[in-house]
């Protein structure tokens, strides 16, 4: 079944941030909350969809998307979810209300709607008790984790009486429209991510008791240090609400028989009030700048002080293999802490893991995605070692659970491409039918046959279907000489082979790339060689064009940061194939510089051909719509956003599962080759001196209100030359006369003492200097 409407019931933090999820994707929500007392019954949905359009990070990816739902109440409109076909319930996390809506829905909806409760973890076979075999047959549990846009997990719960037509269509609407990595889990308390992160808390909390650390100690150790997200133990739980931990541990100790319960010094906090971030107080608190951590003997708050030990900063520094080869061998107080956390929730994995999950590899996936570990805890015992597990359990005086009896060699197999099964033996990883694994393609068994080309700094793969894709490997993926020249090896390649075309794209999780290679360039400045800086800047510039005009599509599948370099070459990409989540945009300004691998141009032409059918319009505004963008150093906030700038245009796709992106670029090439045409040069007006002047008021005017300085002026100055394609009179220009002012304004503004500066600050800091 093919879901084409959603309909949310409670505006609480969760339902409105689904409800923002599903509009973003483009699906109409129709969003409902009990009444409100008054005139405006539904004030309490629309106060709930207001607070998703203001949200910080923003709940929606086009705030625009909001137009998509529809508000409502429990009284007056319930019978208006009969119109869609996923009904997700978000209201209070208690039995008993849940059943008494599912009892009113039940005769309201046709017989293909299926419910869903975003409960995170009350068992899913309790929620329809008292209902009819129809109902119970289209339910199921979809566990969002908040925020829903942000984190990748969504928790698929079915029943054993839940139809495999239910389960599949819910499954693929979410995985492909909404984005999700999808777990299915057992029909058990706390489910997977919950039930295994809710222990690893508890945990924490109590041995940071015993081995007599600090809140601050605590975070740095179960943080990013030990493979966890960098908000590690505290920071999650004041994000979370401490009370509302404390309710999830209530009810975990409740159903499951095991001891969730939290330390006395943590209910004083939520008897007081303070339960977190929502509060202004938790376990951390801002006062103005300055963020106090709680002190948990005293209950008193002092300045935050993060441990920063030589030892610590030393495994900082270590690759993720590395640093926990070297936790083991790691001694002192913080260690010991380190080791026995590290144990005991390895201990309570291995055991617990059949009775709520499905295949090793999905508890991985739940805290990789739903609790943004870097790997999840099958892969890092696998990083500590089988045997050294056994030795140290033995120690500790824990039974070996049966998984660690079956893993011989570890959980994963050498290649990756296998996880012990909990029936026995080894199984294939499960995977979405569809999607395209780059890392795959460079096993072993693959190597011969998928990679085309080889270097440091980028690889050729063949993807299959007679597409290749380019991925770079360079440190943040930047765009340095080994891969411009890879680029064209591929470019060559594809040409002299007749293959259908190539797909720009890496597997990177979070940056497609940050864009030139900075350090290459001032080495060449420092040096004063300015003809192999001049030839280097042509040389990426020619790159960019022969994106462009290469007799076979290319496709740029952009995804997470993409500056610089990066958004150019995206740009002159015959189509591009952006993820949900893309941060693009022509940054160079910050480092004192112009975009001079065409983006400057590119903007100029692409600006200008959308002004053309409109007769009437002022083609001063093309102008002036590139110069804010590059002169502002304006980023995209989504791919949503990127299209509005016009970084995207409307041919372009937008794919929303990160884990789709490549096969779906691969696809996109599959659909332009048999007709392929390389599209023609084309030529604009330039409108010279006037637009020149209109620019450069506009940079006097921002100088003399203080928002810009002195060198911002000179960098504004320049860009306007470029975009006016000079000072003279209106002329037609092609794009190689712009290409050739880019060049020269990218060298007078790289000769500058105050552009240098810029550059140095950047490479070593990682932040813009205003100078």
């Amino acid at each position: 079944m093919r879901i084409r409407k959603l309909g949310v019931v409670g505006a609480g933090t969760m339902g409105s941030g689904i409800a923002a999820l599903a509009a973003s994707a483009g699906i109409p929500v129709l969003l409902l909350d009990i009444p409100a007392a008054g005139a405006d019954r539904q004030a309490t949905a629309r106060a709930g969809l207001e607070r998703a359009k203001k949200a910080k990070p923003a709940a929606f990816m086009d705030v625009d998307r909001a137009s998509a739902i529809e508000i409502g109440n429990t009284e007056d409109d319930l019978g208006r979810l009969g119109e869609c076909d996923l009904i997700v319930e978000a209201i209070i996390e208690q039995l008993e209300p849940k059943r008494a809506l599912y009892e009113r829905l039940e005769p309201l909806l046709p017989v293909h709607s299926i419910v869903a409760s975003n409960t995170s973890g009350i068992p899913i076979h309790l929620l329809t008790e008292g209902r009819g075999d129809s109902f119970r047959q289209r339910f199921l549990g979809m566990h969002f984790f908040n925020p829903p846009r942000y984190l990748h997990l969504l928790e698929i719960i079915p029943t054993t009486e839940t139809s495999q037509d239910t389960l599949d269509s819910a499954r693929r609407f979410s995985d492909q429209l909404l984005g999700k990595g999808i777990v299915v889990a057992r029909d058990v308390p706390g489910f997977v991510a919950n039930r295994l992160g809710v222990f690893g808390m508890v945990l924490a909390i109590r041995l940071m008791e015993q081995h007599g650390l600090t809140i601050d100690q605590t975070d740095v150790l179960t943080g990013v240090l030990t493979g966890r997200s960098k908000s590690a133990t505290y920071r999650t739980a004041d994000l979370s609400g401490i009370d509302v931990i404390a309710h999830v541990t209530s009810g975990l100790s409740q159903t499951t028989g095991e001891d969730f319960s939290l330390s006395a010094w943590v209910r004083k906090l939520i008897d007081a009030g303070r339960v977190g971030e929502k509060s202004g107080a938790g376990f951390y608190r801002k006062v103005g700048k300055e963020i106090q951590t709680l002190d948990w003997r005293t209950g008193e708050y002092a300045p935050q002080a993060k441990p920063d030990t030589p030892e610590l900063s030393r495994l900082a520094k270590l690759s993720l293999p590395e640093r926990f080869a070297a936790l083991r061998d790691w001694t002192g107080t913080e260690a010991a802490f380190v080791k026995e956390y590290l144990l005991r929730f390895s201990h309570y994995v291995l055991s617990t893991t059949p009775k709520i999950a499905y295949d090793l590899a999905a508890v991985d996936h739940a805290m990789e995605w739903g609790y943004a570990w870097e790997i999840g805890p099958f892969k890092q015992m696998d990083l500590l070692g089988v045997d050294w597990l056994r030795r140290q359990f033995a120690a500790m005086g824990l039974d070996e659970p049966a998984l660690l009896r079956e893993a011989t060699d570890g959980f994963y197999s050498a290649d990756g491409t296998q996880v012990l099964s909990l029936s026995g033996g080894y199984e294939l990883i499960p995977r979405e039918p569809g999607e395209i694994r780059l890392a795959e393609l460079h096993l072993p068994s693959n190597r011969a046959q998928r990679v085309l080309e080889h270097s440091d700094s980028a690889s050729l793969l063949d993807a299959g279907h007679g597409v290749a894709v380019l991925e770079f490997h360079s440190k943040m993926n930047t765009l340095g000489q080994g891969v411009i020249e890879m680029i064209h090896r591929a470019l060559d390649r594809i040409e002299r082979e007749g293959l259908a075309g190539l797909v720009i794209g890496n597997e990177d999780p979070r940056t497609f790339t940050a864009g030139a290679d900075l350090m290459m360039i001032m080495k060449l400045a420092e040096g004063g060689d300015w003809k192999a800086t001049e030839t280097a800047v042509r040389r990426f510039q020619d790159t960019a064009q022969r994106i462009r005009h290469s007799p076979f599509p290319v496709v740029a599948a952009p995804f997470g940061l993409t500056l610089g370099g990066g958004c150019e070459f995206s740009l002159h990409a015959d189509q591009v194939q952006a993820h949900a989540e893309l941060y693009m945009g022509l940054v160079e300004v910050g480092v004192g510089l112009i975009p001079a691998g065409g983006g400057t141009t590119e903007l100029l032409f692409r600006f200008a051909r959308d002004m053309v059918p409109y007769v009437e319009a002022d083609p001063f505004e093309a102008v002036k719509r590139a110069f804010q963008l590059i002169a502002m150093a304006t980023m995209s906030t989504s791919a949503l956003d990127a299209r509005r700038l016009g970084f995207l245009r409307d041919c372009d796709r937008i794919t929303m599962n990160r884990d789709r992106l490549i096969a779906d670029a691969v696809a996109r090439v599959v659909d332009l080759a048999p007709e392929y045409v390389a599209p023609l040069p084309t030529k604009i007006t330039a409108l010279g001196k006037e637009a020149l002047g209109n620019l450069r008021y506009a940079a006097w005017a921002m100088h003399e209100a203080g928002q810009i300085t002195d060198h911002e002026v000179r960098i504004a100055h320049e860009l306007a030359y470029v975009l006016a394609g000079g000072d003279g009179p209106p002329r037609v220009v092609t794009e190689t006369d712009i290409l050739d002012l880019e060049r020269e304004a990218f060298l007078k503004l790289l000769g500058t003492k105050e552009t240098q500066e810029r550059v140095t600050h950047m490479l070593k800091t990682g932040k813009a200097l205003r100078n």
